[in-house]
């Protein structure tokens, strides 16, 4: 049975995969278009060639143009098409709505350049463009299509037969016998004809239609095991390393590159109640296998989430299901976290979604209890932190807000804050039902290697990448490995410093004068009971937090 319902529920998330990101198709940016702020949302299409919807979002009155084109990887800047302009949103201040076409498959971006009194500046956001459904005809559209062929097929077979046979008789005179046999002679002869063509024109459609569907995107399918290595639980998470059919070069393994200084962001989560989180960092054995070390969690069935991401910038989510076995009592007894696999790692537990669900017990790593919008919860280290409610004090779907969680130290007043993986603050969205899952950064829901890649890609840079040009799969892996290590090696602050390049993370936040804020944009995507894991960095000790938030639609 578990056998069966992984089965079943990693073919719902292969349906539900978009963007690197399960269940949340829309692609969230924040940054700074040259002296602009701005707030980015694009919708991709499910189908390419398809329209992809962007909403910019300023708090500058002074912008007068917003500019918005695609740029395809492939084709570098010389293959930049034609900007389209976004439009005000009728009575909405600094909202501007546009539409792009997205033509080719694979890594894009979305450049939106902003106008202004204070001159212009733009901002590269990488899209995924992929083919993620196969859309059905209308049943009624279709028997009315079906109807109005056969309509045409007679009138055609009427045509040729009349101009065969009644059409050499002259004006009054009765059509002979032999008018009569041509008659039905081109009647016959016109519905061959006509047969051949539709059997043709089926064929040709039915051919187009095969093609799309091998080519559509599917997601990498992986297999999740736990090994026992020296009395500790060792997670293998082996990729199939089969060639996708399409994207080969975009999606391959052999080019993975670090995001926020690591290679894979893996998180696990407990099945049906949500209460253990563990955001684990693998090292790769190979191309297309991973290991890390499982601390002490709970035994159970969890779900796998892996982000990764590409040379070309293409950024995926590789789901899986994975059963834990209880962990040795000896370790759990002397576990420290410096036996993890990777100095960021981190896990926790908190209060199961589900009220009716037993409480775990674990011993070792950081207990917390899951709070509520509103309301201050505290952290493991005495600390606070509260995951403020929108002004209509509920939250909604399909509506963009920016998630505010502030930080309060153990006396209530401003808690400093350091960088983690080179940002102030992450957190994961998941859905009760597992439909929902998304990695978010105070940037966005963007990945931000993918971002750089595409920025080094595009600048100075025209036509096509040579891939013959690039360093072999085994020495580009290698490279990337020890640059990780290497990463690994340095002291917290210096490896932070490094990460954070290029961030803002200064606090300067009207509404919060007193707090340490960190604020993640996101629009829900359906309504319904989320959990919103927040991580974040004090005292060099990574602190994990839980919210519990019921959307409405």
């Amino acid at each position: 049975m578990k056998r069966v319902a992984s089965i079943i529920f990693f073919l719902f998330l292969s349906i539900t995969l978009s963007n690197g990101h399960i269940g949340s198709p829309g692609v969230t940016l924040e940054g700074e278009a040259g002296p602009y702020a701005v707030t980015v949302v694009v919708n991709s299409p499910d189908v390419i060639p398809g329209t992809a919807s962007v909403d910019v979002y300023l708090v500058d009155q002074s912008v007068t143009e917003i500019e918005l084109k695609p740029i395809y990887w492939f084709a570098g800047s010389s293959g930049t098409p034609k900007a389209d302009l976004a439009i005000p949103v009728p009575g909405e201040t600094g909202h501007y709505q546009g539409e792009i076409w997205l033509m080719s498959p694979g890594s894009a971006s979305i450049e939106v350049k902003v106008i202004g009194e204070k001159g212009e500046g733009s901002i590269l956001l990488p899209v995924m463009a992929v083919s993620t459904a196969q859309k059905e005809m209308d049943s009624s559209l279709g028997w009315t299509l079906a109807g109005l062929g056969v309509f045409l097929v007679f009138l055609m077979v009427t045509i040729i037969s009349l101009s065969t046979g009644d059409s050499l008789v002259s004006p009054g005179e009765n059509p002979s016998k032999r008018v009569k046999v041509k008659r039905w002679a081109g009647a016959t002869v016109g519905l061959v004809l006509v047969s051949l063509v539709v059997y043709g024109g089926n064929n040709w459609w039915n051919s187009w239609s095969d093609s799309y569907e091998q080519f559509m995107y599917k997601p990498y399918s992986a297999s999740s095991w736990v090994d026992n290595v020296d009395g500790m639980q060792v997670l293998n998470f082996a990729v199939d390393p089969t060639p996708p059919e399409q994207l080969y070069l975009t999606r391959s393994l052999n080019y993975l590159i670090p995001d926020h200084g690591k290679i894979m962001h893996m998180f696990l989560l407990k099945m049906g109640s949500l209460e253990v989180f563990a955001h684990l960092h693998p090292i790769r054995t190979d191309s297309a296998h991973f290991e890390a070390i499982i601390p002490p969690l709970p035994a159970g069935d969890y779900y796998v989430f892996s982000d990764v991401t590409r040379l070309s910038g293409f950024s995926e989510t590789i789901a899986d299901t994975i059963s834990i076995p209880e962990a040795n009592e000896e370790l759990v007894m002397s576990w420290n976290d410096s036996l993890l696999t990777d100095i960021d790692d981190t896990y926790y537990i908190t209060d199961p979604i589900v009220p009716s669900a037993n409480q775990i017990k674990m011993p070792g790593g950081d207990i917390v209890i899951c709070g509520k919008p509103g309301q201050k919860t505290v952290l493991p280290d005495g600390s606070y932190v509260t995951l403020e409610l929108p002004e209509s004090m509920e939250f909604k779907s399909n509506q963009l807000y920016q998630l505010t969680f502030a930080f309060e130290d153990e006396e209530g007043k401003p808690s400093e804050l350091e960088p983690y993986l080179g940002m102030m603050g992450h957190a994961v969205v998941f859905k009760e039902d597992g439909s929902v899952y998304i990695h978010l950064h105070p940037v966005g829901s963007y990945s931000m290697a993918s971002q750089e890649i595409m920025e080094a890609r595009f600048e100075g840079q025209s036509g096509m990448l040579d891939w013959d040009n690039i360093t072999t799969e085994a020495v580009f892996r290698d490279s990337i490995d020890n640059v990780i290590a290497e990463l690994n090696s340095l002291p917290a602050y210096e490896r932070d410093s490094l990460l954070s390049i290029g961030m803002d993370h200064s606090v300067d936040d009207p509404d919060h004068p007193d707090h340490s804020v960190v604020k993640f944009p996101y629009a829900f995507p359906e309504a319904g009971q989320y959990r919103v894991y927040v991580q974040m960095k004090r005292n060099q000790k990574i602190l994990n937090g839980a919210f519990d938030v019921e959307v409405v639609d």
